[in-house]
């Protein structure tokens, strides 16, 4: 398979050209990186931006809702564009105009299908456990027919989408670098905190392993 997707009108950028990115590596790295998404598409004549988690296997993303939802409806009858984007620094320049971010972003576009096979939807509902926390699957209560029935899974090519990166200080007109303020780059990060249990676990169950990996990241 081609390690460089195409570029396409929806996926081409117009400016900045040098910040953008297409291939494969760099756009499931972004993906893998931040399970959390925003699904935008249109309903009744409304652009409509939805909040949810994806993860991905291979070269398709993956999310999931209520069966019955007005999202699920709309994604199965249209195309949609599914963002991902990682805040990585705050970016002051010597003029208003030239403060910025540095970040890491990607656009996936396509017509995403429902998952009706019960036995995938089930491997796929293990893969979003596994994908957050892996060897958490093994250890919960099996999900029942009637709740992989009534929930939809999601599924989008990776086949047009583009990453869009900045990473760098701040750039100013030439003139301005004599000017006296501070310019420089503001790191940020996204800190997973300190496990906080359930009051109603069982006595004696200890925080898992895979979570205290999460803390150590």
């Amino acid at each position: 398979m081609n390690d460089e997707l195409p570029e396409t009108e929806r996926t081409r950028l117009r400016r900045r050209r040098e910040r953008g990115h297409f291939d494969r590596q760099t756009i499931h790295g972004i993906l893998d990186a931040m399970p959390m998404c925003h699904v935008g598409c249109v309903i009744d004549g409304t652009p409509v931006v939805m909040p949810t988690l994806q993860w991905r296997e291979g070269d398709s993303v993956y999310w999931h809702a209520s069966g019955g939802g007005r999202g699920v409806k709309a994604w199965v009858k249209g195309p949609v564009c599914l963002t991902v984007s990682i805040l990585d620094g705050l970016v002051l320049a010597r003029s208003g105009l030239h403060h910025s971010a540095n970040y890491r972003s990607v656009m996936v576009f396509g017509q995403p299908r429902l998952v009706e096979d019960p036995t995938r939807k089930n491997e796929l509902f293990n893969g979003l456990i596994e994908a957050l926390y892996p060897g958490r699957s093994r250890e919960l209560r099996p999900l029942t027919p009637s709740e992989i029935k009534r929930t939809a899974i999601l599924s989008l090519p990776i086949a047009e989408a583009s990453a869009k990166i900045r990473a760098h200080g701040a750039v100013d007109e030439e003139a301005d670098y004599d000017w006296p303020v501070w310019s420089g780059v503001v790191p940020v990060r996204l800190q997973v905190m300190q496990p906080e249990p359930d009051p109603r676990n069982i006595e004696g169950i200890d925080v898992p392993d895979y979570v205290r990996r999460l803390t150590l990241g």
